[in-house]
């Protein structure tokens, strides 16, 4: 599903234009984009937590050349699913 599609269907089953599902969807994600910036969890009870990882740094090898090389140490972005969610798939 695309983002267009997401925000047709968030559109069509709250019963709000397009424009709105559409600021309501980019709001969100801002919001959990600002708060993960600043190393804060987002907890969304039922479907799962968005939280910020630290990735040590490590070795790697490139594969076009076969050499090895550092990769640096960072954080990643990291969806855990809740309950919910992963039952609703099963």
């Amino acid at each position: 599903m695309t983002k267009a599609e997401l925000i047709d269907k968030i559109a069509i089953s709250s019963g709000i234009s397009r424009t709105a599902a559409n600021k309501a969807l980019n709001a969100t994600l801002d919001n959990i984009t600002r708060a993960l910036q600043k190393g804060q969890k987002v907890t969304l009870i039922g479907f799962g937590t968005f939280a910020v990882q630290q990735r040590k740094a490590r070795t790697g090898r490139n594969p076009k050349t076969g050499e090895e090389i550092k990769i640096a140490a960072g954080k990643i972005p990291r969806f855990t699913a809740g309950k919910a969610l992963k039952s609703a798939i099963k």
